[in-house]
């Protein structure tokens, strides 16, 4: 057996080297077939699965108005995760509208804080402080209390007063 594999790969007597490489592509496929229908196919991360990746699901179209009102609506009946993470992703899709950034399926509140702060210089801390109260609730399992719904809430309007640095100095 030693000696025909030898001579199959000797290329003398053997095989010529594209015959081989046929066959090798054939037998690694085959395997990847027989894989595939033992274990099924792959699956996708627990978070791409429920819609949750990123800072907004990949189906969710809703207005920036919408989202700081569904966030105003939880602020009233004291839900303050909610309140929080809507009045994010208000802000996120407000920057969107204003095409300071490009949400994209899978974007994280943190890229959203990083693609603004050059827009709105003296901020960034401030992006930086909403996207982690967005990610310790959505993600962290932890909570939101009133001051962090203010805190992003009127960060959120305070974006919308502003006009972004790149804009501004284009107008001037």
């Amino acid at each position: 057996m030693r000696e025909w594999l030898a001579d199959l790969f000797s290329g003398g007597a053997g095989l010529p080297a594209p015959t081989l490489l046929l066959v090798g592509a054939v037998i690694v496929a085959g395997v990847v077939v027989a894989l595939l229908l033992v274990y099924g196919m792959p699956r996708l991360r627990r978070r791409a699965i429920d819609g949750g990746s990123g800072v907004l699901g990949a189906d969710d179209r809703r207005s920036a108005s919408r989202l700081r009102r569904a966030a105003a609506d939880a602020a009233g009946r004291g839900d303050w995760d909610t309140a929080v993470v809507e009045a994010f992703r208000g802000l996120a899709r407000g920057l969107d509208e204003r095409t300071v950034l490009t949400l994209l399926p899978g974007t994280t509140a943190h890229r959203v804080a990083d693609g603004a702060a050059p827009a709105f210089p003296g901020l960034a801390e401030r992006l930086v402080a909403a996207a982690d109260a967005f990610e310790r609730v959505r993600y962290g399992g932890g909570h939101a209390d009133p001051a962090d719904y203010a805190a992003v809430h009127d960060l959120d309007a305070e974006l919308v007063r502003r006009t972004p640095a790149g804009l501004a100095e284009a107008s001037s």
